[in-house]
């Protein structure tokens, strides 16, 4: 027996198991996306929720009195305003350090501050961040309230560097940002967001791309799935599997960003442009567009000025993109309705051609016509006589079926009218029982017994069935012994055990069916056959066939 090598089994088994996982991986992210498409389709419901969650708010806000409790419950607005509508958070972020102000808490007022000028950085407005770090002064607040300062700086350098042409100024910010970040890591906890996303994105930056993941593996255990800062987290996973070229896997952790964007109101939605643009790439256009369209109108509400203007290009491509898909259509267009044109004329020529075919083929016609004139008289009688013979045959054939199919319909309505019947009188049971005897009345008067019913449903089914076999009573008798014949009196057509006997004769040999029309037990019918097949002269296996060929007519060809 030949033994297959280890290594090659396994690499049989890795071959096998690649196209598979391939698969799954693809299916997971059709799966994802379509999530996303009906997230889009109800995105209005999960605004609305935040929507109320924000009214409850702001009505509690206007009812209080005492500043130490009204800064909280307004802090907690520019919290549920922060990713929803970006002038509302800045509003009650300067209510805040109003508050703060005239309670002379200098380190929530330097707080509020911070976060002020996060918001304007995250909208584009560098020098008004910029403007409001300036007024702060870091030797008043607390390790997490330097901790949102420093990153502050972090964030406002980080983007300006990005954003910036000139070499010398992208050196003079890269070199502020590296300071803030170093200063922003002494003061923040380990697993602070801010400080997990800083170190993360500073590995990233470097192209340390194992060394990220490692980060965001820590960071995701500690940040509940599905919540807002999910979405960035995964957003920096989907970065992270792009730069390295996973293309499968780094869908899949956009699309989870997305969803968790949309679940939870977000409005200012990067995730989203960037699944915009990865189906753009794809050739998915109007997904696409769709997408483009619904975080467009997100960004305007949001009003960030810096995502509208990372929107706008992706617009114009796929603007573009149905300008170059519409040309192409009307090239082809006008290519198929010249085919057609040729077509049409090949259709015109085959027809004039045809036309003069058809009157050459019409004068031969009619020469052929006079000569066959004889044939033809001679071929008609024929087959006047053929078509005689045929409805004959026709009128025999539709006698026959006509006979077993008015038998069978006969002994349906007549077993369906007894159910009636059955149906009536359990009617009138209930109501005695609830001694409706009015009605009752009026029912007797229509209504006869179940048995006479039954009795003339057998009188007409043993007419109908004479009428058809008039010697089966005979015919039956002679297969049977002197002693076990059926003798008739003279009110009687047929009794039980032949008109058992003459349902088989009709095709009906279920004992099931034939209980249910006489309205006896199975075993009974079962009793009735055995006696009879007993007491035959000839073979009793073959008794029933013997009844069914009763009064059957052999036509000879």
């Amino acid at each position: 027996m030949c033994v297959m090598p280890p290594k090659f089994l396994h690499l049989c088994i890795i071959l096998f198991a690649f196209p598979c996982a391939l698969i799954a991986q693809g299916n997971k992210t059709d799966s994802l996306i379509h999530q996303v498409d009906e997230a889009v389709n109800n995105a209005s419901l999960y605004i609305a929720k935040r929507e109320k969650h924000i009214v409850r708010l702001r009505n509690r806000l206007d009812k209080m009195h005492d500043n130490r409790e009204a800064y909280h419950v307004a802090f907690k607005l520019y919290e549920a305003y922060k990713p929803f509508v970006n002038d509302s958070a800045i509003f009650y972020l300067n209510r805040c350090i109003a508050m703060a102000t005239a309670l002379n808490n200098r380190q929530h007022a330097n707080l509020c501050r911070s976060l002020l000028a996060l918001r304007c950085g995250n909208t584009g407005m560098y020098n008004e961040a910029l403007t409001v770090l300036g007024q702060i002064n870091p030797d008043e607040m607390g390790k997490n309230e330097l901790g949102t300062y420093y990153f502050a700086y972090v964030h406002v350098y980080g983007e300006l560097a990005y954003y910036t042409h000139l070499t010398d100024m992208h050196k003079h910010y890269e070199g502020k940002l590296a300071r803030y970040r170093r200063l922003m890591f002494s003061v923040l906890p380990r697993y602070d967001n801010n400080r997990m996303q800083e170190k993360e994105l500073a590995l990233m930056n470097a192209g340390q791309y194992k060394q990220s993941m490692a980060v965001n593996d820590e960071w995701l255990k500690h940040v509940p799935e599905g919540s807002h800062v999910y979405a960035l987290v995964a957003l920096y996973r989907y970065l992270e599997y792009k730069n390295v070229g996973d293309s499968v896997r780094m869908m899949q952790w956009l699309a989870r960003s997305v969803l968790a964007d949309i679940r939870n109101g977000v409005l200012d939605q990067g995730s989203m442009w960037e699944m915009a643009n990865q189906l753009m790439v794809r050739g998915d256009v109007d997904r696409a567009y769709r997408y483009i369209s619904f975080t467009s109108d997100c960004a305007s509400r949001f009003g960030s000025r810096q995502r509208l203007s990372q929107i706008s290009p992706l617009l114009s491509t796929i603007a573009n993109q149905y300008k170059a898909e519409s040309e192409k259509n009307y090239y082809r267009l006008m290519i198929a309705l010249g085919i057609l044109t040729v077509f049409m004329l090949l259709v015109l020529m085959l027809y004039y051609y045809a036309n003069r075919q058809r009157q050459h083929l019409a004068a031969v016609r009619d020469d052929l016509k006079r000569s066959n004139n004889k044939l033809s008289q001679l071929n008609k009688q024929l087959s006047e006589l053929n078509g005689e013979l045929v409805a004959s045959n026709v009128q025999l054939i539709d006698a026959n079926r006509v006979k077993e199919e008015y038998v069978g319909r006969f002994m349906r309505m007549c077993s369906v009218y007894v159910d009636r019947l059955d149906g009536m009188r359990k009617r009138v049971n209930r109501l005695v029982k609830t001694e409706r005897y009015n009605e009752l009345k009026e029912l007797v008067k229509t209504t006869g017994s179940k048995d006479l019913e039954l009795g003339e449903l057998y009188e007409n089914f043993d007419k109908a069935f004479l009428h058809l076999f008039p010697n089966f009573v005979d015919c039956f008798n002679e297969l049977l012994r002197p002693q076990e014949q059926v003798h008739l009196n003279e009110k009687e057509r047929l009794n039980t055990t032949v008109r058992i006997f003459a349902l088989i004769r009709l095709g009906i040999d279920d004992s099931s069916k034939i209980a249910e029309f006489l309205h006896y037990s199975v075993n009974t019918i079962y009793n009735y056959r055995a006696r009879v097949k007993n007491g035959a002269r000839v073979d009793r296996d073959t008794f029933e066939e013997r009844v069914k060929a009763i009064g059957t007519v052999v036509v000879k060809s």
